[in-house]
């Protein structure tokens, strides 16, 4: 690093930061721009690929006390036998650099990834030890060792809950059902206001229902063992188009194998007593209520047309039909939210003890209307410069561990507030099975429904063939292959047989 810094001057995150990135080879410029974002996320990186620079990185950032220059050669790279190793290299470079210019560090290291767990995954299944495998994440990718030590802890328990499938015959299947009320102002999900489609919704069920079908008949030789039904809000369907789907589902699949199903009822304002009686009919045993927040100045910001009340009302109907796996959602980090906001909403939901709750840390995507509303952005941005995302998310720990509950996956997403993770905690046997298999992609999940996507994944391979004939056996890494449907409702609709075609070119071959 070279340049000038006032070494006593701690940057100013209010401070316009000039970022200029110039890289040789474009393969490696994902990982560098991601990290200079976690450091910098409210600022535009100038970036140019130049194949024919002496440099292979140079890295400039100006502010109006402090400029920095970041360099790489070409040579310092050479030292790396792999591609991997050498973005690794170059990762840890740019991260110290950054952490000095700026005096900030990531929780995270130079992870940009949203599966941090599936590292600690990998090496727990070729039988490392703890200790070696928290020294690696510490040292290799600059996690600190607190992360490192959760990372761990839920890949354990992750390992646990997925030695009870069938990886290689068994697949889990995703439901989609993409009306909700109305949008709220974080959300990045492809989304239509039930109001708007009510006259479709039928229409929507009867493709629904056809691709269904189609993956019943592919799938009679393998073992479904968890369904999900998301959205969307899945309870903007009235009771009887509810009862349609989940006969429908009973009728075209064995449920023999079953682990889990799970109806994402979601936001309290779609709800009725008659919709959860149908569930419990069905007898789906998880469901989630998702309140984001207990503070009514919030929800109404973010265009939440419901209250706490309605909150506490549904909850207690859930409860009174005997419903014994209740998750529920919360938002760390939305606009104007305070710690003490946060204390209060987690007081309120220790009160009711559901049996799971999913802890999300704020991302302001760019689909969101968040990101188009600077009022309701700057608001969500405050809780990272008054760096009190941190803070949310240690109350958020332990208001679950009060509540009996261990943190059993993670994710982490981009434009994540103070580059945070969102962690699921539950109780006792009540883990999320169908949140673990979407993080850790070790079975294929069929997804059916407008804007779902398919992912198919596909064993590794240990012999590998020549002309024919055997040849020496090789160790391949798995293979994931995506498939996605449109997302335009009516587009789904019209085009329901060319969703269906496209599945069948892939799962199952």
């Amino acid at each position: 690093m070279a340049g000038v810094r006032n070494p006593n001057k701690r940057i100013n995150e209010e401070e316009k930061t000039m970022i200029r990135l110039r890289i040789k080879d474009k393969s490696y410029i994902y990982d560098v721009f991601h990290i200079v974002k976690a450091f910098f996320p409210n600022e535009t990186v100038d970036q140019e690929i130049d194949e024919e620079q002496e440099l292979f990185l140079e890295l400039e950032l100006c502010s109006e006390e402090n400029t920095c220059r970041i360099c790489a050669e070409v040579e310092e790279l050479e030292a790396y036998e792999t591609k991997k190793e050498k973005k690794q290299y170059l990762d840890r470079k740019i991260y110290r650099a950054l952490a000095e210019y700026s005096g900030k560090t990531l929780a995270w290291g130079i992870l940009t990834g949203i599966r941090p767990t599936k590292i600690a995954m990998k090496m727990l299944e070729e039988q490392m030890e703890e200790g070696g495998i928290q020294k690696k994440l510490v040292e290799q990718y600059l996690m600190s060792e607190e992360k490192a030590r959760l990372g761990i802890e839920i890949a354990k328990r992750e390992k646990a809950q997925l030695e009870q499938l069938d990886y290689e015959d068994g697949y889990s299947l995703y439901v989609g059902i993409p009306f909700c009320p109305t949008t709220c102002a974080y959300c990045s999900f492809t989304s239509y206001p039930i109001g708007a489609w009510k006259k479709r919704v039928d229409e929507y069920l009867d493709a629904l229902c056809k691709e269904i079908s189609y993956v019943g008949a592919i799938s009679k030789e393998k073992k479904l063992n968890t369904i999900y039904i998301g959205g969307g809000t899945p309870t903007t369907l009235e009771a009887d188009q509810l009862d349609r789907l989940l006969t429908h589902l009973e009728e075209t699949f064995s449920y023999e194998e079953i682990k889990e199903i799970t109806v994402e009822a979601g936001r309290p304002d779609s709800i009725t007593r008659e919709k959860l009686e149908v569930l419990k009919r069905h007898k789906v045993p998880r469901i989630s209520i998702n309140p984001q927040t207990m503070q009514q100045k919030t929800l109404d910001l973010i265009g939440r047309k419901h209250t706490v009340e309605d909150i506490l009302r549904v909850y207690a109907m859930a409860r009174e039909l005997e419903f014994e796996n209740i998750n529920m959602d919360l938002i760390a980090g939305l606009p104007g939210e305070t710690v003490e906001d946060v204390k209060d909403t987690l007081r309120q939901i220790e009160a009711l003890s559901p049996d799971s709750i999913t802890v999300h840390s704020l991302a302001v995507k760019r689909a969101s209307r968040l990101a188009h509303m600077p009022a309701l952005k700057e608001a969500a941005l405050q809780a990272e410069r008054g760096r009190q995302m941190e803070a949310m998310i240690d109350l958020a720990a332990e208001s679950a561990a009060r509540m009996g509950m261990e943190p059993y996956y993670l994710y982490r997403q981009k434009n994540i507030a103070g580059n945070f993770e969102n962690v699921g905690y539950a109780k006792v046997d009540k883990a999320g099975i169908y949140n673990i298999l979407i993080m850790e992609e070790k079975q294929s999940i069929v997804a059916v429904g407008a804007g779902a996507s398919t992912k198919a994944v596909f064993p590794a391979a240990e012999d590998q063939s020549e002309n024919g004939q055997p040849g020496k056996e090789v160790k391949l890494e798995k293979r994931i292959e995506r498939v996605e449907n449109v997302k335009d409702v009516g587009q789904y609709i019209a085009r329901i047989d060319e969703m269906i075609e496209r599945k069948g070119e892939l799962l199952w071959h």
